[in-house]
């Protein structure tokens, strides 16, 4: 198990966090704490747990039959699973983008304004207003301000990521989850995504799965390896890539396993 540096600054902790799928147990022993304001990559072989971590963070896992947590996640001072937390306004708070873009089939200007409108947001010219933000938050804003009425489907699957992000911004989260972001993407759209996540981590906290090491080695300021649902090591990325503590963190970072 990984013993738990005390992080200054952590907007958000993992605390003897253990994950069931049914009988089956997905996650074992997580403490870990994500700084404000940086980019935390999770990293590790294909169902080791990563992306089960990162839904665990926002409660996506409670949509799913079956899965029970133990410990505790605390974001604002709150254990998240406390049964008088609403879920509905964890997600509000710390935004979700997966693996594949998934606008909504309604205009580019719909998809921004559906959450907050849902949540009872203002006028339209304050929509209007946040939708120009969002778009030039996620650096799509002067490829469809003139289209912002056509169907976001139209757009080309980095422009549609890209999207997913603004909407995703539009609620004004704390926190960005990102589940292998550009995996889906070419490399002109990736290193899009990978700039847009340095300007981000300005003003949100982001937390991202990538299989892509190169991705987490230049995105990331600390990263997590995974191993079979075990937080295996922590640190600073430029330690895990360079140096790590452990002869396993090594063997995957240089392919020799996963």
């Amino acid at each position: 198990m990984v013993k738990l540096n005390e992080h200054d600054g952590s907007i958000i902790s993992v605390q003897d966090v253990n994950f069931y799928y049914g009988a089956s147990k997905a996650l074992t022993d997580i403490n870990m704490s994500f700084k404000k304001n940086q980019v935390t990559a999770l990293i590790g072989p294909s169902g080791c747990g990563k992306s089960t971590l990162l839904r665990l963070l926002n409660r996506m896992n409670d949509l799913i039959d079956g899965t029970r947590v133990e410990g505790r996640v605390y974001f604002e001072g709150k254990n998240i699973y406390d049964p008088h937390v609403d879920p509905v306004d964890i997600r509000r708070k710390i935004g979700m983008v997966f693996q594949k873009p998934n606008p909504f089939p309604k205009s580019i200007f719909n998809n921004i304004i559906y959450g907050p409108t849902l949540s009872g947001a203002g006028s339209r010219s304050d929509l209007s207003a946040l939708v120009e933000k969002s778009l030039k938050q996620s650096v799509l804003w002067d490829e469809v301000k003139d289209i912002l009425n056509q169907s976001a489907m139209r757009l080309s699957g980095g422009q549609q990521q890209r999207l997913c992000i603004a909407r995703a911004l539009a609620m004004n989260p704390d926190i960005l989850l990102m589940d292998e972001p550009t995996s889906a993407l070419d490399p002109i759209s990736t290193a899009k995504i990978e700039e847009l996540i340095d300007e981000l981590k300005k003003d949100y906290t982001i937390i991202i799965v990538t299989h892509n090491m190169q991705q987490a080695a230049r995105v990331s300021d600390e990263t997590g390896f995974f191993y079979l649902g075990k937080l295996i090591e922590y640190n600073q990325t430029a330690k895990i890539f360079t140096k790590p503590d452990l002869k396993q963190t090594e063997d995957y970072i240089t392919g020799r396993f996963g």
